[in-house]
């Protein structure tokens, strides 16, 4: 079944999440399931982990198939997730070649499908469009302040990339488009050596080692509780043809590192040491979003306070080490 003229989407559509094993992906997948949807899973595994998707692999509605969106996907489905692409700065980095390509082949080849189906489609951009901001919070009309050259480039620039692309093919083949804009998310899933903060604060004070805090901890950042985030995505892909976004998807409070650092610490009872450690390249000063267009387009806005979330978050590394061995 296609979308529904109100823009709902009927229970049988077959929904399509590219990198739907990672961290955001499988969260969608199971809520998408939890609604009676068939979920066709696509994923090359270069930072997922089978893990994530394990518990769905019993649905019957849930299909997973291993594929890189770098090269072209033929399949049948009703809307499109494009979530793919390394997210934290240890995978990305790692390969920045291939990160830009999937990036922007990754748009190229969903948009196409996407042309080809006359299907709606979300492209998951981020907040790493805005670079080392200058405005702060940072709205939609803001248009960043980004490195082209660094070593977070592949990531940023490939994204800003994708957004382009995305406008194009909505300006030039009127295709239904939505464009999210994510900011810091977390919760159960993430991957532990993924390198972004709250998941090394909680695995290094679990693990009774230093916290390594870059700098000297006043740069900030805002944290999205994933659930939060999860039904974000669902109210703007509900949206009519007039939403295209970009929309920052993500939660207004602000904190500095050196807070986050110990409030982890209280929560784990750690017996962990605060170090300092020299601040990495084009690390972003401040990290918070603008949500008044999500407030007014999508009657959304976070609901998790931060130490709720934490505490599920410790809970879902708490029991990964313990089942590794490393507890």
């Amino acid at each position: 079944m296609r979308s529904a003229s109100n823009g709902t989407i009927e229970v049988a559509d077959r929904i399509l999440v590219t990198g739907g094993a990672g961290f955001l992906g499988s969260h969608l997948c199971a809520r998408l399931l939890a609604a009676g949807h068939q979920v066709l899973c696509v994923d090359n595994f270069y930072s997922a982990s089978r893990r994530n998707i394990q518990p769905l692999m019993q649905n019957a509605n849930f299909e997973l198939l291993r594929h890189d969106v770098t090269f072209p996907l033929y399949v049948e489905v009703d809307q499109i997730y494009n979530l793919a692409c390394p997210a934290s700065p240890v995978h990305y980095q790692n390969d920045p070649v291939q990160t830009t390509k999937t990036c922007v082949h990754g748009a190229i080849n969903m948009l196409g499908l996407a042309k080809r189906l006359r299907v709606k489609i979300l492209q998951a951009s981020t907040s790493e469009i805005y670079g080392d901001p200058t405005v702060s919070p940072q709205p939609e009309t803001y248009w960043g302040h980004v490195n082209p050259i660094g070593v977070r480039s592949c990531y940023d620039e490939g994204k800003r990339c994708a957004e382009t692309l995305f406008f194009d093919y909505w300006r030039q083949h009127r295709l239904q488009i939505k464009v999210a804009r994510i900011f810091n998310t977390f919760g159960p899933g993430m991957h532990p050596n993924d390198g972004r903060v709250i998941s090394n604060f909680i695995v290094q004070a679990l693990t009774n080692r230093d916290i390594t805090v870059y700098g000297d901890g006043s740069q900030t950042r805002s944290f999205c509780y994933v659930e939060d985030l999860i039904e974000a995505f669902l109210k703007l892909m509900q949206t009519g043809d007039e939403v295209t976004g970009p929309v920052n998807l993500g939660n207004p409070a602000e904190y500095t590192i050196g807070s986050l650092a110990e409030l982890i610490l209280d929560l784990t009872n750690s017996k962990s040491r605060i170090v300092r450690c020299p601040l990495p390249q084009d690390d972003p000063r401040q990290r918070q979003p603008d949500i008044e267009q999500a407030r007014a387009m999508l009657g959304w806005q976070p609901r998790t306070p931060l130490k709720e979330g934490l505490r599920q978050t410790i809970a879902y590394f708490d029991d990964l080490l313990r089942t590794r061995g490393e507890r």
